[in-house]
């Protein structure tokens, strides 16, 4: 089950809010597709990201998949534990395997992800 306080989109990632601070990570469907997650590359903390467009990459047995800004900004935090230990987003997607939190001026391109019920809709659907 996916959280329920937590935004959603189509290349399953989800975004946390927290004030103008969104922490990002991949989801459970995205670690059970992807297998065991072998190498993560990450922005550098103070770095800025781009909504839209990729910031790092995941890399697992099957396939290198490339991570996507949701919004723009700043990034004030890094899990460099994820890098050092891959497989946390396997074990704990939504916990300890986060990958970057980026304070943003303009949280507004989130109203287009989905909520945890819309993205289970849109699970189900991508399966048939």
């Amino acid at each position: 089950m996916n959280p329920v306080e937590l935004k959603y989109n189509k290349e399953h990632e989800y975004a946390k809010v927290e004030g103008n601070i969104v922490t990002f990570g991949i989801t459970d469907h995205a670690q059970h597709s992807l297998g065991d997650v072998v190498f993560v590359e990450l922005p550098d903390e103070g770095g800025t990201v781009t909504a839209g467009k990729s910031y790092g990459t995941v890399e697992s047995v099957k396939a290198v998949s490339d991570i996507t800004a949701s919004v723009s900004g700043k990034v004030v935090a890094v899990n460099t534990l994820v890098m050092d230990t891959p497989d946390l987003l396997n074990s704990d997607p939504y916990g300890e395997g986060w990958l970057i939190k980026i304070e943003v001026d303009d949280l507004s391109p989130l109203d287009n992800m989905m909520s945890a019920a819309e993205y289970e809709t849109f699970l189900a659907q991508e399966e048939h």
